[in-house]
Order: C-alpha cells, then structure tokens, then sequence
C-alpha cells in the first residue's frame, strides 16, 4: 500500500502520518505542486499511490485543485474505478461547497480537522484498505 499525504499543517502532516504509516509506506508533501508532482514521479515510475489524502487548504494549489488534475489525467489514461487511487480530503473549513465540489469531482471520503483517530480508521478502513502493522 503506498499513501500520498498532501498537508501544509506541520501538526496535522506528522498526525496523520504516524495514524496513515499503519496501511503502508507513506510520502509527504506540504503543498499541491508538491503533491501533484509526487503523484505524476509515481505514475512514471509505475508505482502509483493507492491512498491520497488532500488538505483543502494548500500553498500554491489547492487539494481540489489536485483532486481535478489527478482524477483528470486518470481518465486520460482510461483507468478503470478499481484502477484509481483513493482520495480522502481533509479540510478545517466548514464551508460545504468545498466538500459537495470534492465529491463531484470524485473524492471518496471526508475527514474534518480536527481529525479524529477512529473516525479516519473508519473510513480509510471502508475504503478497503486494511492494516500492514
């Protein structure tokens, strides 16, 4: 399992990697050009992220934005649903319009900060993503 985690939020980045590092190997990145660039090196290298989580709120571009351009160039390549990387936003802001975008555009879940440890077991759990440790 190899897990993407694009948050700029020192505290958050370092929390959700020691929740995360249980799933499988995990890269970070600390703003979207990061992530977005991450996400293509891994794809060239053919060892594509299995797992992504997006803050809402980056530097340089923000994690809808990269939700667009990944889920964008998934279906330029004509990758098949089982064959896409999971993506988990995570966001403080309580402004619905951000979540409802995200899901239109093809996230598959929400974490609201702060993230609560069960409540994001949870749901990376319902994604089918099991345990390695």
């Amino acid at each position: 399992m190899k897990i993407l985690i694009a948050e700029d939020d020192l505290v958050s980045r370092k929390f959700i990697l020691k929740l995360l590092s249980a799933y499988g190997e995990c890269d970070l990145v600390v703003d979207g050009l990061e992530a977005l660039d991450a996400y293509l090196i891994a794809v060239k290298d053919n060892a594509p992220y299995d797992l992504i989580c997006l803050d809402i709120m980056m530097p340089k571009v923000d994690g809808v934005k990269v939700l667009n351009a990944i889920r964008d160039f998934e279906k330029q390549r004509g990758l098949l649903p089982e064959e896409k990387a999971k993506i988990i936003m995570i966001t403080a802001l309580a402004d619905t319009n951000y979540v409802h975008k995200s899901f239109d555009l093809g996230c598959e879940a929400y974490v609201a900060k702060p993230i609560d440890t069960e409540k994001l077991h949870e749901v990376v759990e319902k994604l089918g993503i099991k345990k390695i440790k």
